[in-house]
């Protein structure tokens, strides 16, 4: 077993048993097995890439002896030492434990050797010691009990002393004094009385639980961090309000060659950095430098891939930390922490500083005067301040990453703090093909196949997928082609990694009894044929009945890449999701549990329609947000009625889509029937069967990169650089070769210099 870093964001290891495919793998260079995940074709996403480091080495921490905390020992190996025969006194566990143990013992031993005396009735007192000249003396200790010492000479057997327990001094003084009358002793030979306080040790039983406390904390702040936020491992306790913050080195990989699909972004974080190279290009048009730049999409469109790039390619100091660090357990940890962190920015200037998923730390004020809310609050005015208070500076450019820019606070995003919102958005399909050819660098593909032409193609089969999903499908296609020791990676291997992201684990050996594999078969079929005779249904690439994730079959579609959609596009959208259903009734006068999927995104999308996009003549122009899934809403911004009226209105469009599916499938009932027999015998079907059981789609459709791309202005992603961020890496004191005459337009690579700056 061996580790194969691969093309994408997560690193895992191969475990291949047969040594034959672990060579395959090889072959196919640095593979790694990436999960998959579902993807809807409904509303595509924006996109980027990243390439794997070159040399293939995994980057990390030095493991040091005694668990890489940097100091000499370690549990395992003061353990080691001593099995061997070398007591490692220079190890301070290893001193820690048996100061410990040596405590413990001494306490054990003092309890084991103490005379703890023996118990005797008040009536043992008085004849066998009182009358027969015994005592010595007695001593009232701590006024609960009296502890009688014995003459020199007495009964050995006895002890030194013996004891009785009295219930007040006043009765054991009244018992005393009528014993000695009774006995008739002198006065002058009366054993004398003697009063002490003294402490048993029980007292500190209560104290245990409170020492083994402290004494774990003691141990957890000096062991250093453990499980991500116990700030003690630089310098213990004391170090608890030291930021985190990691000053990033030079042997970071990620170039901005290796950053694909939002070409916008990467032009604004370049000028971040020529501001800090070349101020004066900016200060003499009177310019102010930007102070910082939020990187906002949703998750896998390479907010934190630019950052890496970023710190790859700046020749000034980058500094990187977590929101979720600022926040502990201990209070007035975070202010001190983004002091701290300032602290080392400002001594670093010009330099860049990159706080990671910022909404952890940044999210509005007023939620509530909890104790962890009041934390973060304070926190992040400890934030505000730093960036814009009277402390600041106008050398360090604060960079930030979040999915959620809507819940950050409004002081935090005004300008003067982050003065840029950079949105990572949609990728369209050239930026789909340039972040292809990122990521098909590094794979070894049948020398017939045309790296390029290869991009292309899969740019326009996978419409919606972010960067982190074509890295996948990138990896999974090598991992297909070495499971089955293919010598090289063929279109075959992408087609079905692409469906493996898409619909998940493939099951053939799933059972299905046989009414159900001919529910499944005929559903499909519907989907399908509906899709196929509705004008504005999207183009149909593959139909199966073999499981795969969670479902029991999936039609696979080609969407339109556009961003506008119009009330009878949503509406045939809404057949085609249908179409399942009504098949199921048409043909077997049932239905099943198979449509639940179907009929969510059905329900989805009316209310969409009625609610967001004022498409209900009835509840008229007006738009309200609906729930984020699992949000609790406590009240809606429209009335009771209004609610009814939109109840009705979506009952009403679902029941209009369904009468119209319902119509088409009994119109079309024998191509239905032809498509599930179909399936029933192939379990698959692509495009050129379903031509050859329904025709030509009677509808113009588009699916090569070609068409996709005619009339957009260019072939390719364009990736030229404004005039001013030619040089945009270097300072303008350097030496410059001259810039090359001319550039491959089919060029992914951002070269304009004749030194390259990546």
């Amino acid at each position: 077993m061996r580790p194969l870093l691969g093309s994408g964001t997560v690193n895992r290891v191969y475990t291949g048993r047969d040594t034959t495919a672990s060579q395959q793998c090889l072959a196919l260079n640095r593979l790694k097995p990436v999960s998959s995940i579902g993807k809807h074709y409904t509303f595509p996403l924006l996109s980027y890439s990243t390439d794997a480091p070159k040399d293939g080495k995994a980057s990390g921490p030095e493991h040091r002896p005694g668990g890489g905390r940097g100091r000499r020992g370690g549990r395992k190996d003061w353990k080691s030492r001593l099995l061997q025969g070398d007591v490692p006194w220079d190890d301070k566990d290893f001193r820690y434990i048996l100061i410990t143990m040596g405590g413990v013992a001494s306490v054990l031993l003092y309890l084991y050797l103490r005379d703890p005396g023996r118990e005797i009735s008040w009536k043992d007192f008085v004849h066998r010691y009182l009358d027969r000249g015994l005592v010595d003396r007695l001593e009232v200790v701590n006024k609960q009990f009296v502890r009688v010492i014995l003459v020199p000479g007495a009964d050995s057997s006895e002890g030194s002393y013996v004891w009785f327990n009295i219930g007040s001094v006043d009765t054991f003084e009244r018992n005393l004094e009528a014993a000695h009358y009774e006995l008739g002793l002198e006065p002058s030979h009366r054993a004398a009385v003697v009063y002490t306080s003294e402490s048993d040790g029980s007292f500190l039983m209560s104290f245990i639980p409170t020492l083994l406390l402290i004494g774990f904390l003691l141990f957890t702040l000096r062991r250093g961090p453990m499980g991500g936020g116990m700030g003690g491992g630089r310098g213990g306790p004391f170090s608890m309000s030291e930021s985190t913050a990691k000053m990033m080195k030079d042997n970071i990989d990620i170039k901005f060659k290796d950053v694909a699909g939002c070409e916008e972004a990467k032009v604004e974080i370049m000028e971040f950095v020529n501001f800090l190279k070349n101020p004066q290009q900016y200060l003499d048009l009177g310019a102010k430098i930007p102070k910082g730049a939020v990187l906002s999409g949703p998750p896998g469109t390479g907010k934190t891939l630019l950052a890496k790039a970023t710190a790859g390619e700046a020749n000034v100091p980058f500094i990187t930390v977590n929101g979720s660090e600022f926040l502990e357990m201990f209070v007035g940890v975070g202010p001190a922490r983004v002091r701290d962190m300032f602290t080392m920015a400002r001594k670093n200037a010009p330099c860049i500083l990159f706080i990671d998923e910022i909404d952890a730390v940044g999210r509005k004020r007023g939620g509530g005067n909890f104790g962890g809310q009041s934390e973060q609050e304070n926190t992040l005015n400890q934030l505000l301040v730093e960036m814009d208070g009277f402390n600041t500076s106008t050398n360090v450019v604060v960079l930030a990453g979040t999915n959620r820019p809507d819940v950050l606070d409004p002081a935090l995003m005004r300008p003067g703090r982050f003065d840029r919102q950079i949105y990572l958005g949609p990728p369209d399909i050239k930026g789909r093909a340039s972040i292809f050819k990122v990521h098909l660098k590094p794979l070894k593909l049948d020398p017939n196949l045309d790296r390029d032409a290869i991009a292309r193609k899969m740019a326009a089969a996978t419409p919606g997928f972010t960067g982190a999903d074509i890295a996948n499908v990138c990896n999974e296609a090598a991992l297909i082609a070495a499971r089955h020791l293919n010598e090289y990676i063929n279109v075959k291997h992408f087609e079905q990694a692409i469906d493996r992201v898409i619909g998940g684990l493939e099951k053939k050996t799933q059972v299905l009894q046989p009414t159900e594999k001919k529910t499944v078969a005929y559903h499909e079929a519907g989907h399908a044929v509906v899709g196929w005779f509705l004008q504005h249904a999207d183009p149909l690439l593959k139909v199966s009945i073999i499981p795969r994730g969670k479902g029991l079959g999936y039609a696979q579609y080609l969407p339109k890449e556009q961003y506008l959609y119009t009330r009878e596009q949503l509406f045939d959208r809404m057949c085609m999701m249908l179409g399942g259903r009504v098949a199921e009734q048409v043909f077997f006068g049932r239905i099943t549990t198979g449509a639940h999927d179907d009929l969510k995104k059905v329900t989805q999308s009316a209310y969409a329609q009625i609610v967001q996009f004022g498409m209900s003549e009835k509840v008229g122009q007006v738009s309200f947000d609906l729930p984020r899934q699992g949000e609790m809403v406590l009240e809606k911004p429209y009335s009771e009625a209004t609610a009814e009226l939109i109840d009705e209105e979506v009952r009403d469009l679902v029941d209009r889509a369904f009468k119209r599916t319902l119509d088409l499938v009994t119109e079309k009932h024998e191509q239905v029937e032809m498509v599930g027999k179909r399936l029933l015998e192939k379990e698959v079907l692509d495009k050129a069967d379903m031509i050859e059981l329904l025709g030509p789609r009677p509808f113009e459709e588009k699916s090569t990169y070609e068409e996709f791309v005619e009339g957009t202005g260019s072939f390719e992603e364009d990736t030229s650089l404004p005039e001013g961020l030619k040089d945009w890496n270097k300072e303008r004191g350097e030496t410059q070769e001259e810039p090359p005459a001319s550039q491959e337009k089919q060029a992914f690579l951002i070269c304009r210099n004749g030194k390259n700056p990546f």
